[in-house]
């Protein structure tokens, strides 16, 4: 199984952030990541799977009938 290593900074691009927040994750150990020598890759899958274990559905509240009164 191949998957694609991506660098702290194309991960960073990838979420849209800067490169600390990636970094943070990694230091705090809340996404896998691998250590190639002295240098830091994470995984696309490892970073897909972050993206959706923290995606926030949203609730579908259904709104009260208001009829008239008997």
């Amino acid at each position: 199984m191949s998957d694609v290593l991506l660098t702290v900074e194309q991960a960073a691009e990838r979420l849209g952030t800067t490169t600390r927040f990636p970094r943070r994750l990694i230091a705090e150990r809340r996404i896998a990541f691998v250590k190639v020598g002295r240098h830091v890759r994470i995984a696309d899958s490892a970073l897909s799977a972050y993206i959706a274990g923290n995606t926030v559905e949203p609730i579908r509240r259904r709104l009260p009938r208001r009829g008239r009164a008997a």
